[in-house]
């Protein structure tokens, strides 16, 4: 990863999953990064909490804007367990939590599901049947393409 161009500063992706924050943590640390948390993934995690759609509505309305205290505010009332993990969810990744709205506005992504479905587009492409890959071989293969889809290649 550390050989690659990369911007600054490099915008990291991902889900709550704590392997993705951990290959992002191996990077160059003179490389600034800003970790943003999936918008969609955040969301689907407060779905999860239950209850009313009209509270789930305001802390959404909330965490849109990155308004985290005010989130967990609104779940004052409100001892569950369910609650308790999302409130446990919320503090860890809250340096994660963005302005949804600026960076959605800026042109920013702020899921990340088209990076899993290029990933998953990608394994199906090296696992096509009767395709025979050296495994040294499959990091040139990606880092060509990279190259191609960010115009390092010159026609």
């Amino acid at each position: 990863m550390n050989q690659q161009p990369l911007a600054s500063p490099l915008v990291c992706l991902g889900d709550g999953h704590d392997g993705i924050w951990k290959l992002f943590a191996q990077l160059d640390g003179a490389i600034q990064r800003l970790e943003i948390l999936d918008w969609y993934h955040l969301i689907e995690n407060l779905g999860q909490v239950g209850g009313s759609s009209q509270r789930l509505d305001a802390v959404e309305a909330k965490l849109w804007n990155a308004d985290v205290e005010s989130a967990v505010a609104l779940f004052e009332d409100w001892h569950h367990e369910r609650v308790e993990r999302f409130i446990a969810y919320l503090a860890k990744h809250r340096h994660r939590i963005v302005n949804y709205r600026y960076y959605q506005a800026e042109g920013i992504s702020i899921g990340s599901g088209e990076i899993e479905s290029t990933v998953k587009q990608i394994g199906r492409r090296v696992k096509i049947s009767g395709a025979q890959w050296h495994e040294d071989n499959v990091p040139q293969v990606l880092w060509q393409r990279c190259a191609y889809l960010n115009g390092k290649f010159s026609s």
